[in-house]
């Protein structure tokens, strides 16, 4: 399976995007994703399998990490495509905070409302 397909399923770059920064444990990423345990393990292995990201145990734990180096002429893409998101989502909760004040200030009796 080659790079692309293996990051075009959206949980997998969530996990990569998770631990893009930072170790995680796998309960940590299990957490932060709508699917079960058992999902987020196979995902795990499958981008471990595929270099994209390591893996270091401690007890009983495994700690994630994303292999940057791996993804090569695919990191930036990513990188920007987390980024867009970002921006989306503080655009949509601007957007939001804006339409909150403006209904809580209804329109002049002479005034379609917005």
């Amino acid at each position: 399976m080659d790079l692309l397909t293996l990051i075009a399923q959206p949980n997998r770059r969530e996990i990569l995007r998770l631990v893009w920064n930072r170790e995680r444990s796998a309960g940590e990423i299990a957490d932060a994703l709508p699917v079960t345990f058992g999902a987020v393990s196979q995902h795990l292995g499958v981008l471990r399998d595929a270099g994209l990201v390591a893996v270091r145990p401690e007890g009983r734990r495994r700690y994630y990490r994303a292999n940057r180096d791996r993804l090569g002429a695919l990191r930036p893409a990513l990188e920007a495509l987390w980024g867009d998101t970002l921006d989306q989502l503080a655009g949509a909760i601007e957007a939001g905070a804006t339409d909150a004040t403006a209904s809580d200030h209804p329109p002049d009796a002479g005034e379609p409302p917005a």
